[in-house]
């Protein structure tokens, strides 16, 4: 491989704020996000593949059990929340859908079939965006605003693209824990980035799919997420999770869940709060 023709700039260098301004009596926010994957966690990166059925219930799991377990929560805690949701499971899933719509929650684009965003195949990324639009405006009505790149990977190509079509903030880079504006071909202001952080992966600590690790104890789990967030709090700045319905709906991880979002909550100076929520409250600051 020739690394000169990588094709990474340094885009975001001139964007970086030291701080940002939160809502008055906030001193940092939390951007309270799931990755409602259900089945497509499980598809193959070519092709579904419905003959691994056992494989694929356990994204049943999250849509059947583990989201009814998580709207409750959120309720009980009078929170809201965002959800990266592929089309594929708006257009399967359209009940618990329109449920989260009902309950004030949001649901981002999260592509299609939950296929990684890629260059070389072109062709089948930019479907794999347009796709997920139509398949959120035919069955729920809503044009989304925000976007994650399935599998935690993203192209700075396609954003032009997916602004076009109305996304306004993207929460898919880890370059940061201050949310900054990506800077477009061209040097046109692009969409506000919220970056993701794997420390609030509960996949990582949680859910294993073709790996010899073992699960990581609740208490640990829990250790490392309030120890984060009380740092990040201190800086003044963003928190963002990438919680799973198929794995923090589970019993384990679901009370390591409750007691960590009840946790935030006791700090009356944190902001949680959805991504549109966030990225309109920045949008003039970044």
């Amino acid at each position: 491989m020739d690394y000169e023709d990588i094709p990474f700039h340094p885009k975001n260098l001139a964007t970086v704020n030291e701080s940002v301004k939160w809502p008055t009596g906030k001193k940092s926010a939390l951007f309270l996000s799931f990755d409602f994957d259900a089945e497509t966690a499980w598809f193959d990166e070519s092709a579904v593949d419905w003959n691994n059925e056992v494989a694929v219930s356990h994204g049943g799991y999250g849509a059947r059990a583990g989201m009814r377990k998580i709207l409750e929560l959120l309720d009980q805690l009078d929170l809201k929340a965002t959800f990266f949701t592929p089309g594929w499971v708006v257009k399967t899933h359209t009940g618990i859908c329109e449920q989260l719509l009902k309950a004030g929650h949001e649901i981002a684009h999260h592509g299609m079939y939950h296929l990684k965003p890629s260059l070389s195949d072109r062709e089948r990324s930019l479907a794999e965006i347009d796709l997920g639009f139509e398949a959120m405006k035919s069955e729920l009505g809503i044009v989304p605003t925000g976007y994650r790149a399935p599998l935690g990977e993203n192209c700075g190509a396609f954003l032009a693209y997916m602004q076009d079509r109305g996304i306004t903030y993207s929460s898919s880079w880890r370059d940061d824990v201050i949310p900054y504006r990506h800077v477009l071909e061209g040097g046109a202001a692009g969409p506000i980035e919220l970056p993701a952080n794997y420390f609030f992966d509960d996949w990582m600590h949680s859910m294993i799919k073709g790996s010899g690790r073992n699960f990581v104890a609740p208490e640990l789990v829990q250790s490392i997420w309030r120890t984060e967030l009380e740092e990040t709090h201190e800086w003044g700045a963003l928190t963002t999770t990438v919680f799973h319905p198929q794995v923090s709906g589970r019993p384990s991880p679901y009370r390591t869940l409750r007691e960590f979002l009840t946790f935030a909550k006791s700090k009356s100076d944190l902001w949680i709060a959805t991504g549109d929520e966030i990225a309109s409250a920045l949008k003039d600051q970044i």
